[in-house]
């Protein structure tokens, strides 16, 4: 699997600094205005009884965009070439179209534009509640990679007791993936993880996944800080959550689980590519949306590990996964690869068919 951060120590207090330096913020988009002089901004009227202008990040544009129906390609055109027209667009819709917007922020700057509706899982929360568990309750655990990209944290653990051969000389050991995105990329996220010891290759499972949207209680207050957290009932149901989510990383541990997942693994190493393999990885790019240069990557190190199977090709994909630069794309590809065991013979067959 790619590799992240160096330590959990490192990604403790990198997550600690972000919680240092977030503030939320929710507003009724008829008192927010965007600013294009230059770098685009938010400004927050009447936020502590000042307005509040906040540089935007480039996610909080593209999702200042969605929320008032501007094509991302015209907001793009629009800020490189008239950022005035988009200034006045923005601010039209954003009058005409009243909503409630959670605006959350760190180091002085608008990170992501969200629902009010959206129920914060933060980090700071995750590493309190999961991390402590799992190294106090799981004997042999093992950090093997974690990383905070802009979009998303990851935590990927291993236990090398818990192992076995998928076939002669090829070992897998159980692992369990924990991801959360603070800014509206995805589900917070854990999952039974297989990590593939002859190459590091891992993929998670995905059809054994416990998982919770951020969508919850609206954040009913006025134009001020966010502070839906404080309210008990809503403590007691995240504090409830994440019992239920420690459970879910212990069982990803439990030998029945890891049976399953390593049975389903060994039934791929029968389904033979019986086509052409390069149409075959064609085939498969089409339907998963693999860009050219993620098909050819992937046909190397099919053509490398020599194994024109579906084991192969799951391999394959996982093994490139280490050479992209970006660890979010890295990660969805290790995903892919554990949807590639999932498949059905007959959903298999169109692709190991290809000729």
């Amino acid at each position: 699997m790619k590799q992240g951060m160096g330590s959990v120590q490192e990604l403790l207090e990198a997550i600690q600094h972000q919680a240092d330096n977030k503030v939320d913020y929710t507003s009724h988009s008829a008192n927010i205005d965007v600013v294009a002089n230059g770098d685009l901004k938010l400004k927050l009227r009447g936020i502590e009884e000042e307005d509040l202008l906040l540089p935007m990040q480039d996610i909080a544009s593209r999702q200042l965009g969605e929320k008032i129906g501007i094509p991302a390609k015209y907001f793009d055109r629009m800020l490189k070439d008239a950022p005035d027209l988009l200034a006045h667009n923005a601010n039209h819709w954003l009058q005409q179209e009243p909503k409630q917007m959670m605006i959350r922020t760190m180091f002085g700057k608008a990170r992501a534009v969200l629902s009010n509706k959206y129920q914060r899982i933060d980090n700071i929360d995750l590493a309190e509640q999961i991390l402590p568990m799992m190294r106090d309750e799981l004997e042999g655990l093992k950090i093997a990679s974690t990383e905070i990209t802009e979009k998303r944290l990851y935590i990927k653990a291993v236990m090398p007791s818990l192992c076995r051969d998928i076939k002669v000389g090829d070992t897998v050991e159980a692992g369990v993936w924990i991801s959360n995105s603070e800014i509206g990329f995805g589900q917070f996220e854990v999952a039974p993880f297989i990590h593939r010891l002859i190459c590091l290759n891992g993929q998670k499972v995905n059809d054994a996944k416990f998982s919770r949207r951020h969508v919850g209680a609206r954040a009913d207050v006025n134009d001020y800080t966010y502070s839906v957290l404080s309210d008990e009932t809503l403590k007691a149901d995240d504090k409830a959550f994440m019992l239920k989510a420690r459970d879910v990383v212990k069982a990803a541990f439990e030998e029945k689980v890891f049976e399953r997942n390593v049975n389903q693994l060994r039934e791929t190493t029968e389904r033979k590519i019986e086509g052409d393999p390069v149409k075959a990885v064609a085939v498969l790019g089409k339907t998963t949306g693999l860009l050219e240069q993620e098909q050819s990557g992937i046909l190397r190190k099919l053509i490398e590990g020599a194994d024109l199977s579906q084991f192969g090709m799951v391999q394959a994909v996982t093994a490139y996964s280490q050479d992209v630069e970006s660890y979010d794309r890295a990660s969805e590809l290790e995903e892919l690869g554990g949807k590639l065991v999932t498949l059905k013979p007959h959903e298999w067959q169109p692709i190991a068919a290809a000729a």
